[in-house]
């Protein structure tokens, strides 16, 4: 049977898998292959493994549990490999590689911030601050424009979103990236013109959550900043 890995922590880490259980229907075991410096946390992989609520929940708290007692290197949901001696080869192939991320992650959080802004406030603006825009506004709405003009009107406005939502997103990097060890951008999906992990230390964790609430004071109701955390650092492993 194959194996599914949930994480990677050093040997030392208390790795207390007291009343958890893995992934499956019926849930499997927990158990740990060790090598010297390094432990995986796995189970026996189910043959058919989907991202279902129970077993996404059942590898959460496998990384949850872990972070509560130490650093902790969280897998994707789904990574499965043949059986437990090739996790401990892969242990001792890459245990600086996994021992340097470790340092790396002592100690930290990571915290997730997708960032939206009202598309109706936006076009306002557009409309407020470009005369060229809006003076092309003013000749459609007056029904004497060509079709070329709604035409050349819409380029106009997304040239102009497309500019300033990276004028955005680049100052709510600027305004946070100071309180993060390491940050790690993604692209944003939907409406969002931001979508960034921030690796946090214990310490600074108070200064950041109080500049992301600051920065949204100052942005204003217009827009929409959504912050997970904390989190395993499954962005920067």
């Amino acid at each position: 049977m194959s194996v599914y890995v949930y994480s990677i922590v050093a040997t030392t880490h208390p790795q207390n898998l007291e009343g958890l259980q893995g992934v499956g229907n019926p849930p499997s075991d927990l158990r740990t292959v060790q090598s010297k410096q390094l432990s995986a946390v796995v189970s026996d992989a189910p043959e058919e493994l989907r991202p279902k609520r129970r077993d996404l929940g059942a590898h959460q708290a496998v990384q949850e549990r872990l972070m509560a007692d130490g650093t902790v290197l969280p897998l994707q949901f789904g990574f499965t490999t043949t059986d437990d001696e090739a996790v401990r080869a892969v242990l001792k192939e890459r245990a600086d590689e996994f021992t340097e991320r470790l340092e790396a992650l002592e100690g930290c959080a990571e915290y997730h911030l997708k960032a939206a802004q009202d598309e109706d406030a936006l076009l306002r603006q557009i409309l407020t601050e470009s005369d060229q825009a809006r003076q092309l506004n003013e000749q459609i709405r007056s029904g004497n424009a060509g079709p070329e003009l709604p035409l050349a009107l819409g380029e106009m406005v997304s040239q102009e979103v497309q500019a300033r939502q990276e004028q955005l997103a680049a100052g709510v990097l600027d305004a946070l990236r100071g309180f993060a060890r390491e940050e790690r951008s993604s692209p944003p999906t939907g409406n969002d013109f931001l979508s960034v992990s921030f690796l946090v230390e214990q310490d600074n964790e108070k200064s950041f959550l109080g500049a992301e609430r600051d920065l949204a004071k100052e942005l204003g109701e217009d827009f929409d900043l959504r912050l997970l955390g904390p989190l395993p650092a499954y962005s920067f492993v």
